[in-house]
Formats: C-alpha cells, sequence, structure tokens
C-alpha cells in the first residue's frame, strides 16, 4: 500500500467469549480482533487481538497481515484452524467471522 492510501483504512472488530480456562479470560472475558484494511485491496495491513501473550497476539498477526479479505474468510480461517491450537481458538475464530460480516457490510454499504 503506498502512503497516500494510508488516510483511507478502515478499521474491522470482531469479538466473541473466551473459555473461562484461559488467561486472556481472566484479563479480558472477551477476545477482540482488529484489523486495519485496506478498503481498495481488502488487504490487511495490520492486525491485533487481546490474546494475553506478546507472542500469540504476534502469530496472530502473522497469519493475518497481507490477506485480502476480498479472496472470502473461509482460506484465512483454514490457515489460522491448521495453525493455532490454543486455548482461545472456537473464540478467535467466531470474532474474525464477525469481523468479516463488517467488512462484507462496508462493501455492501459503498458498492464494492
Amino acid at each position: 500500500m503506498n502512503d497516500s492510501n494510508k488516510d483511507n483504512t478502515i478499521f474491522l472488530t470482531g469479538y466473541a467469549k473466551l473459555p473461562s480456562s484461559t488467561t486472556a479470560e481472566k484479563l479480558y472475558e472477551v477476545i477482540a480482533v482488529g484489523a486495519e484494511v485496506d478498503p481498495e485491496t481488502g488487504e490487511i495491513i495490520d492486525s491485533d487481538c487481546t490474546l494475553a501473550t506478546d507472542l500469540g497476539r504476534r502469530f496472530f498477526k502473522k497469519i493475518t497481515v497481507g490477506y485480502s479479505l476480498k479472496s472470502g474468510l473461509e482460506p484465512l480461517l483454514q490457515s489460522f484452524e491448521k495453525r493455532y491450537h490454543g486455548s482461545a481458538r472456537k473464540a478467535i475464530i467466531t470474532a474474525m467471522k464477525l469481523m468479516y460480516d463488517k467488512w462484507q457490510n462496508f462493501e455492501k454499504e459503498n458498492n464494492r
């Protein structure tokens, strides 16, 4: 993405309840995922989530950054499910689905 498009990005979020057995649940109760997205290409420019460890948050970012939401959510979820085996897996997937719903609404509202 070139510098002139940086001011045109959008921010999408999704939230889901965490399992009670996780450290993140003790801290946050819900998992939040967020992504800064280029609305023209659907590419995730930056992302974050509320996992309890820096490593977990970096791993989430590694999987999601660079992915285009215009490719649909299923390939991203398949990659995530194949690689992430933590306790918050189901909650993160639910939050990612809600985030993707917001992307679809954005596209619909903007006739894309």
